[in-house]
């Protein structure tokens, strides 16, 4: 059996906001409405889909990891660090201004502007040494 991941929806306050946020900082293509989405297109045919929540309606904030390549990484760490985002190298926020070397790579987490929990990292965990 061969199963793959093909998308997840978003919630978002402002969903054109939030996928472009994203897009921006990873250097993806603009996002694409596809029915009341903002499609973020990713590798392997796999999309994060925006979905609009009324902002009065509370976010419930949910955990997302990207697989990046090293040359990614650097891109995407210089662009939060231009941005004077908070970031940190621990999913508790307690090593912020700080990225992690597990299993021989490099990882970093972040919020989006809905306060999701957004990590990028260039090994799968339990890879590496």
């Amino acid at each position: 059996m061969s199963i793959s991941f093909n998308h997840t929806i978003v919630a978002a306050h402002d969903k054109q906001a939030s996928a472009a946020f994203l897009a921006e900082l990873f250097g993806l293509p603009e996002p694409q409405p596809f029915g009341h989405f903002a499609v973020v297109g990713l590798a392997h045919e796999a999309s994060l889909d925006y979905a609009e929540v009324p902002e009065d309606e509370e976010i419930r904030p949910q955990h997302y990891a990207f697989l990046v390549s090293e040359d990614d990484f650097d891109t995407i760490y210089d662009r939060i660090s231009a941005r004077a985002m908070p970031h940190w190298a621990d999913p508790r926020a307690e090593r912020p201004g700080e990225i992690n070397r597990r299993d021989g790579g490099r990882g970093v987490y972040f919020r989006d502007p809905n306060g999701h929990a957004m990590e990028i990292l260039t090994r799968p965990y339990g890879s590496g040494s």
